[in-house]
């Protein structure tokens, strides 16, 4: 039996057909299921065809992204899909509906309906299709192709040793890695009562963020912050759509906002966010710097924050998402002497952020995500 994720593409262009065809013909490990040029034919053909995944555009004639979903959810169909659209005068809110509906994550074409360059999203788009694809051929108890590498192929040690310096500064954490092979990380001090949460996640992370942010406490009141890599504009309507579902108040990180209990805020597509002390409170702190680990907003960059004002206060959580953003600084928090959470490989739909920290050493307990809420909540809550 083949082991390939066949892959149902959904587009009315015949071009966009052809040139996401050729990306899945040439990358190990996916195959074409078939192609439809709206909803109404991919319906038609899922029975026959068989698909591990469909990659979806949401403006077709006859039959759109959003009719099809609604369609899919009635037929009771599991398959998980992708979508592939460009940004509409609603883009977002489309987006998010489209989700609400059960598609599993989004990416943007890069130019318009029709994007000749769709090829650099590719990166993005096979590592979406190798993962959800994956999951749900598991889940149907077929073979996979062996487990794919979405971890960078290097990665340096943060600083082992001596306490930092108290004149250290977020970019300097960031900026002075340590040289020689990783030692063991030894925490400076023990942890105490947790007082931020701070999560870092990627590819997969919409589907998991829903799941955990559902079942969280209603009386968890310690804060969260989030970097959830994500586009700009798109940011603060996923805050909104997490909301609606979450016991706690969440909403899109703004400059100067408070960090407070039973708060949880989501850090703005092509942002930095960073939290730092004023006055008698602790808030967040929006920048425009470079990209830390390929990526604006950086999972490092939160953390290494983190670790910096709140020390031994803080509960580190490293989640499903290609790359290693995320894998070094969370060693920054454990070495303070927090506490540091990652996704096990069974639940992530790409294993390799929460890979590459927990090889570094830098997980004190690997977690699956349907015990990640309740994880979460217990090391908040626990008297130290």
């Amino acid at each position: 039996m083949a082991e390939d994720v066949a892959v149902l593409i959904v587009d009315d262009s015949a071009l966009m057909r052809n040139l996401i065809g050729r990306m899945i013909e040439a990358t190990p490990g996916l195959v074409i299921a078939e192609k439809a040029m709206n909803g109404r034919f991919a319906l038609d053909k899922i029975p026959r065809v068989n698909p591990d995944i469909i990659v979806l555009d949401l403006e077709m004639p006859e039959m759109n992204g959003i009719e099809f979903l609604k369609e899919r959810k009635k037929q009771g169909i599991t398959i998980p899909v992708v979508i592939l659209s460009s940004i509409a005068a609603k883009g977002a809110e489309i987006t998010f509906e489209a989700l609400s509906l059960g598609a599993s994550d989004f990416i943007q074409k890069p130019s318009g309906s029709v994007s000749e360059d769709i090829h650099t999203v590719k990166d993005t788009l096979v590592g979406m299709l190798l993962g959800y694809g994956g999951q749900y051929r598991r889940s149907q108890g077929r073979k996979v192709v062996p487990s794919i590498d979405f971890t960078a192929k290097t990665i340096t040690p943060i600083a082992h040793g001596t306490e930092p310096a108290k004149s250290s500064t977020v970019s300097q954490i960031l900026g002075s890695p340590a040289t020689g092979p990783a030692k063991p990380l030894v925490a400076v001090r023990k942890p105490a009562k947790t007082e931020i949460i701070a999560i870092g996640i990627s590819t997969g992370g919409p589907d998991a963020l829903r799941v955990v942010f559902a079942n969280l406490d209603k009386d968890l009141k310690v804060p969260i912050v989030v970097v959830q890599h994500m586009p700009q504009g798109f940011t603060n309507e996923f805050a909104k759509s997490l909301d609606r579902l979450c016991p706690l108040d969440v909403k899109e990180a703004e400059e100067g906002d408070a960090i407070q209990p039973g708060r949880i805020l989501i850090a703005q597509g092509n942002k930095h966010l960073e939290v730092e002390r004023r006055g008698g409170g602790v808030v967040a702190h929006l920048s425009d710097a470079p990209q830390v680990s390929g990526h604006r907003p950086s999972a490092d960059v939160l953390f290494a924050s983190v670790a910096l004002v709140y020390t031994n206060h803080a509960l580190g959580v490293i989640m499903t998402g290609m790359g290693r953003d995320g894998a070094q600084q969370l060693g920054t928090i454990f070495k303070e002497g927090g506490m540091t959470l990652g996704q096990d490989e069974a639940s992530a739909v790409v294993y390799g952020m929460p890979r590459v920290a927990h090889e570094l050493g830098h997980v004190q307990e690997q977690v699956s995500l349907e015990k990640m809420a309740r994880r979460i909540c217990d090391v908040a809550k626990a008297v130290r």
